[in-house]
């Protein structure tokens, strides 16, 4: 597909923390494996607690092998969704892909400035929408014929689920409370908006 400086349109790494919504996203230029673990050493930097497992569920076997091995070398447990199940695990109802959209709309970005502008969102977006954006997390999911029913817990932040999560220890707690109190979510708001303006009017 046509791109004009990378040849590829660029490709968003999107990983979230099953018990607690944690997300982070990162922009990189295409999927080869060495964007892809670059994207992944960033998510892992400013993740405010260890990451201890990944499940993916990339359909791209070629991500999958270099993940496995990124896993065995950093310690990591790498599992691997079963294709159509995506609900192995209770998981917090992220509508992560919806708020990629909602940001930077549906356009196509392919140069390395609208790149550095789609990472520069997402460094701020990461701050919004683990301090301020309460989640419900899907706790049962029944199917009656045609009929869906799912029970979901309080609405609560990435942020508030982390701090009160059994096995978090006292120093990325400290590490959260300190980041959440230095937030001004207006400005923060404005900043992101104004990011994205200049992103489409690079993109157009």
């Amino acid at each position: 597909e046509g791109g004009n400086s990378f040849g590829e349109f660029c490709f968003t790494l999107t990983v979230t923390d099953i018990s607690t919504g944690w997300t982070v996203n990162r922009s990189v230029r295409n999927k080869a494996a060495k964007w892809v673990f670059e994207a992944l050493q960033h998510v892992t930097a400013v993740f405010p607690f260890p990451i201890i497992g990944i499940d993916s569920d990339n359909g791209s076997e070629f991500i999958n092998d270099h993940l496995l091995a990124y896993c065995h070398a950093n310690q990591i447990t790498f599992t691997r969704s079963r294709p159509g199940n995506k609900n192995d695990g209770a998981h917090v109802e992220q509508k992560n892909w919806a708020r990629v959209r909602e940001l930077v709309g549906y356009l196509r970005y392919d140069t390395a400035a609208e790149l550095e502008k789609l990472n520069e969102i997402w460094e701020l977006d990461r701050i919004f929408t683990n301090y301020l954006l309460p989640q419900q997390k899907l706790l049962e999911k029944h199917r009656h014929g045609a009929t869906v029913s799912k029970k979901h817990d309080a609405p609560a932040t990435p942020h508030q689920r982390a701090i009160r999560h059994e096995r978090m220890r006292k120093r990325p707690i400290i590490r959260m409370n300190a980041a959440f109190k230095q937030i001004k979510p207006g400005a923060l708001s404005r900043q992101i908006l104004a990011l994205t303006a200049q992103l489409e009017t690079l993109a157009r």
